[in-house]
């Protein structure tokens, strides 16, 4: 009986080393093994709301009043919480027990105020700074055609994928020659070398218009981009002289669907009077609300109700000239008499105040106290100021290569398919 009890004992023992030797020889359960953990925060993303606050911003996202304030605190130290603009992008990242780990918000196209809270740190320790955003720089050459489907440069614009800040960019330029209210035509065309960003793939603004051309009814406008050592950007045509003139042929802020609906005339019948009597302006018809832009720098010397000419802005221009612009809905904020205005300047809105039957702008123009046809006085006035004689040299080469881009794109299009959406 010993002798097999000491048989089991010697068998319990060599199993028990097996056993021993088998789990020191497996590996460590974490390894190859993986372990999840619970999330413990969510990123949130959306855009401004009107009216906002970074204060009642923050509130919606169910933070505490001392994360807001830690939050508020420390963006002071980069940017100014007031500044924020409704529809800009923001993203931030909770945790469940309703702390920031970090905020971001969009100031513009080019910056990004972000907030972050260090590891280690207080719950409420924040750091905030202003970033630049990295966008890609591309440089394109696009064209497109008016004609009787897309009878505007917005229509036009938008048939080759481009967004109607090109399209007001773009008229901007030949402003001083062209009324891009009513000069249009079809058979008009147009071409561009224009600058757009992209950020990680995606449109992210555009850039400037470097150079551009529009053949309309017939003659054809060239504009290039150049700026004078030590001076300023401006907008030339081939010969070197400036597309700036000293009226801007239109009062109004390009808009896609204006009508000029009476013109200067010495004897025409009051649509309300139903008399005939001098009309010493241009009518343009356009949308309740649109902005009406200053023709020329000036100084303002009535602004306010005049009678039947409903809310009106008077200015004073240089070489014995005054504008006119009567029936606005509303006159731009702080606008008074001893304004000063630059040319483009918003002086107020399209309306239909005093004595007036639809939404319409009466622009007038005197010269030396005597009220004169603007439409006339524009096609009499001379080219703009040229480049200075020490830079002429320097302009030609810039001009030479951004012609050459132009006439790139031949044939000039009809239509080019160009989408940035």
């Amino acid at each position: 009986m010993r002798a097999l009890a000491l048989l089991f004992a010697l068998l319990a023992m060599a199993n028990a080393r097996s056993c021993v030797r088998r789990v020191a020889d497996q590996p460590p359960l974490s390894a190859g093994v993986d372990i999840v953990l619970e999330r413990d925060s969510e990123v949130i993303a959306g855009r401004v709301p009107p009216r906002a606050t970074l204060a009642t911003l923050l509130y919606g996202h169910r933070l505490s009043t001392d994360v807001v304030a830690a939050v508020i605190a420390a963006a002071r130290v980069a940017f100014d919480p007031r500044r924020l603009r409704a529809d800009r992008p923001y993203r931030l990242e909770r945790t469940f027990d309703g702390l920031v780990r970090w905020f971001e918000y969009e100031i513009d196209a080019d910056r990004l105020l972000r907030i972050v809270r260090p590891t280690p740190s207080g719950p409420h320790a924040l750091q905030a700074q202003v970033l630049p955003i990295a966008r890609q720089l591309e440089v394109n050459t696009i064209g497109g055609a008016i004609d009787r489907e897309a009878s505007s440069l917005f229509a036009a614009m938008d048939r080759i994928g481009e967004r109607p800040e090109l399209s007001v960019a773009f008229a901007e330029i030949f402003a001083g020659e062209v009324d891009f209210n009513s000069d249009l035509q079809p058979g008009d065309s147009f071409r561009l070398v224009r600058e757009t960003y992209r950020r990680d793939g995606e449109f992210a603004g555009y850039g400037e218009i470097l150079s551009a051309e529009l053949v309309n009814a017939g003659r054809t406008l060239r504009a290039v981009r150049f700026t004078s050592p030590g001076g300023k950007a401006a907008y030339y045509d081939d010969r070197g002289r400036s597309l700036r003139r000293f009226l801007l042929k239109s009062p109004l802020k390009f808009v896609p669907t204006p009508l000029v609906t009476s013109r200067f005339s010495r004897r025409r019948l009051h649509p309300i009077d139903r008399v005939y009597r001098p009309h010493l302006g241009v009518d343009y018809r356009a949308a309740q609300g649109a902005p009406v832009v200053a023709v020329a720098d000036g100084v303002v010397t009535f602004a306010g109700w005049s009678g039947a000419s409903g809310n009106m802005v008077q200015m004073r221009h240089t070489g014995g000239y005054e504008s006119y612009y009567l029936h606005l809905s509303s006159i731009t904020r702080g606008l008074r008499a001893g304004s000063r205005v630059g040319q483009g300047d918003q002086i107020g809105k399209v309306g239909s105040t005093g004595a007036a039957t639809a939404p319409h702008l009466d622009y007038r123009l005197r010269r030396n106290g005597a009220f004169v046809n603007p439409v006339r006085v524009h096609s009499l006035m001379a080219p703009g100021e040229p480049v200075p004689a020490q830079y002429r040299a320097l302009f030609a080469g810039v001009r030479d290569q951004m012609v050459a881009r132009l006439d790139a794109l031949q044939p000039r299009p009809a239509v080019v398919a160009a989408s940035i959406r």
